[in-house]
């Protein structure tokens, strides 16, 4: 890509003081990975494909399916009965066929999960249960990876970063996972179609900012009720 075209399409981004060409630079060599191509993985994947993030990893061993429609924003009709993999790479290049997408069409398990993670500079974890938020957690804490956390349920999303220059983890705001048959999920109670799009382009902002080494709040949790819209960070 010519520098002239890389200055007219992200010229907004370039026009912001703290980014400038270097802070583009940055993201554009950047290596990040999203786990899982849903509700929270969907926005993510949309802006760093927006913004220019040189590799994009995503993972996923789903399908897509019509109820996934109200908030996987990336997928549509058409993508019904494909991978989620293959039907977010789809959309990556269609909006931005610079970005080097790899995909991963398979679960983030005990057996790859260092494999995998262990290739890029930083995880976005857009997971649906507890098992694999806190392999994935433990995973980049072994591996020194920072790592962007999402969760969302109803109007209700949380945000974090963790193991980010030297700051705490999952596992020292929440030790233990708790039983995911005690816990309710999307599935059963529902999630407002926006929910995810708000709390993912959060995350998505937050991750930026690491490539971008711009300053951060680190070891706080942000709470998010839609439903009263009340915005609340809590220190661990």
């Amino acid at each position: 890509m010519k520098n002239e075209d890389i200055f007219s399409r992200y010229s907004r981004q370039i026009f912001i003081e703290e980014i400038g060409l270097e802070g583009q630079q940055k993201i554009m060599n950047a290596k990040v990975l999203v786990i899982g191509a849903g509700g929270l993985g969907s926005p993510v994947i949309q802006y760093f494909a927006a913004a220019g993030v040189g590799t994009l990893g995503v993972a996923d061993f789903d399908e897509v399916e019509l109820h996934n429609l109200n908030r996987q924003i990336i997928h549509n009709e058409n993508s019904v009965g494909k991978s989620k993999v293959k039907s977010a790479e789809d959309f990556v290049k269609n909006l931005n066929h610079q970005v080097n997408f790899i995909g991963f069409e398979s679960k983030i398990d005990e057996s790859n999960a260092e494999e995998i993670i262990s290739q890029f500079d930083m995880i976005i974890d857009g997971s649906d249960n507890f098992k694999t938020r806190y392999l994935v957690n433990d995973t980049c804490v072994k591996l020194r990876k920072p790592l962007v956390y999402g969760s969302i349920l109803g109007f209700s999303g949380q945000v974090a970063i963790f193991n980010y220059k030297g700051s705490k983890n999952l596992r020292d705001i929440f030790p233990e996972p708790p039983f995911d048959e005690d816990l309710p999920d999307c599935d059963s109670l529902g999630v407002l179609g926006a929910l995810p799009g708000i709390v993912g382009s959060m995350m998505a902002n937050q991750a930026l900012k690491i490539i971008t080494d711009l300053p951060l709040n680190l070891n706080q949790i942000t709470l998010i009720d839609t439903l009263n819209w009340r915005f609340q960070t809590v220190d661990f």
